[in-house]
């Protein structure tokens, strides 16, 4: 039987889409230090894309007083929700994800965000009407690069995981889609460089979703539509 499962694309949001990385890194970092750690902002960026759950983990070792993580990532989770009204998409997101939808391509949010942050980061995309499914931390059980939110999307989605393709900003996008089979396409405007999203495996790299955008007949993406 011929398979008629859609193709699509699964985005990640904070850092692909809409522009929270280093927003999110000094969250993490005033969540650390005030219960008591300091954690220098280069290693904490290096960190992010992971879940709070492995970030505490590769930062802090498997030594620390664990019972102190509930009230980190809720520090964490606080001082991020101050800058929910001040979110803004990076260049050209919003028009890629409905390029994407136009040429008949499942949008997905494979986010791992907290459903309040998931929310906040919607309305700074204003672009549920072409957005097919999305996740939130609730629907894996284990964070990136662990693939549960990949799976999870593609479950939610439908979308055929042989005609998917993954778009992420961090080396743990990367990872996750590769565990899966799935290629993932890196953008460098979460921070992190050309040369460390392609040696970890990336498909193609570009600047933002605006380059993607402009390059899209030429990229991953031109194979799926």
């Amino acid at each position: 039987m011929e398979n008629d499962k859609p193709a699509g694309v699964l985005f990640d949001v904070d850092g692909t889409l809409v522009d929270t990385t280093y927003l999110h890194t000094v969250s993490w970092w005033e969540a650390l230090r005030r219960a008591g750690h300091d954690v220098p902002m280069a290693q904490l960026h290096r960190a992010i894309g992971m879940g709070g759950d492995r970030l505490l983990e590769h930062l802090l070792g498997p030594e620390r007083d664990r019972d102190a993580d509930e009230e980190i990532r809720a520090g964490h989770d606080d001082l991020f929700a101050g800058y929910f009204d001040r979110l803004r998409p990076l260049p050209g997101a919003v028009d890629l994800l409905r390029e994407c939808a136009a040429r008949g391509l499942r949008v997905v949010l494979a986010s791992s965000a907290a459903q309040r942050e998931l929310t906040a980061l919607r309305a700074a995309l204003d672009a549920d009407d072409v957005v097919a499914a999305a996740t939130s931390s609730d629907d894996a059980r284990e964070s990136k690069p662990a693939p549960d939110i990949l799976a999870a999307a593609l479950d939610r989605s439908g979308v055929d995981p042989q005609r998917a393709v993954c778009v992420g900003d961090s080396v743990w996008d990367v990872v996750a889609a590769g565990r899966l089979g799935i290629p993932c396409i890196g953008l460098t405007c979460g921070g992190t460089s050309r040369g460390e999203l392609a040696g970890a495996g990336a498909a193609a790299v570009f600047d933002d979703p605006a380059a993607l955008l402009a390059a899209l007949e030429s990229s991953p993406l031109a194979t799926l539509a």
